[in-house]
């Protein structure tokens, strides 16, 4: 039997046991769970994830997402897609950000890292309060490839300007393959 993928994406008002009843999803419909993200957003739980199974598995799964929805009392959307592959050639980094909370930090990261074609595998941002002052501070952190056509030096040059510009302090690291 031929193997195939879904990416299924769900969010609803948080309750206790919504990630368990999500991944009994995946055993229910014999499917894997390949890749996950879960979170609470608010007062919502969100969750996308990465599944393979048998191709009558996931097409089961897919006409049934308005059921699971009623079930769940959750919006479910579930799409078929590729196998997981490496999108670009380069190296691996991890791209961080701390700073006071100021809109557009997002924006500004990532509109030059689109400037310069280099893929984002993971984005994932955080609000907190500092320790002592209760200052909102934002962390972001990325995992990008930089691919072998980008001057590093040149990338960091123009990292450290966004960095002045919007008062950052941004880390970017090589990833070791292990």
């Amino acid at each position: 039997m031929k193997e195939e993928y879904a990416v299924l994406s769900t969010l609803g008002p948080d309750r206790k046991g919504m990630a368990d009843d999500i991944a009994n999803i995946a055993i229910e419909y014999n499917c894997n769970i390949e890749d996950s993200k879960m979170a609470v957003l608010g007062g919502e739980f969100a969750v996308i994830m990465l599944l393979s199974g048998e191709e009558s598995s996931i097409a089961k799964l897919i006409s049934r997402a308005d059921e699971l929805g009623e079930r769940f009392q959750m919006t479910f959307n579930i799409k078929k897609t590729t196998a997981p592959h490496s999108v670009t050639q380069g190296i691996p980094y991890v791209l961080e950000s701390v700073s006071m909370d100021t809109p557009g930090i997002v924006h500004a990261i990532t509109r030059y890292l689109r400037e310069l074609s280099i893929n984002i595998e993971d984005l994932e941002t955080e609000k907190s309060a500092a320790p002592l002052s209760g200052t909102p501070m934002f962390h972001m952190r990325a995992y990008i490839v930089i691919p072998s056509s980008v001057n590093l030096s040149d990338f960091r040059e123009k990292l450290a300007d966004i960095e002045h510009e919007k008062n950052l302090d941004i880390h970017l690291k090589a990833l070791k393959n292990e």
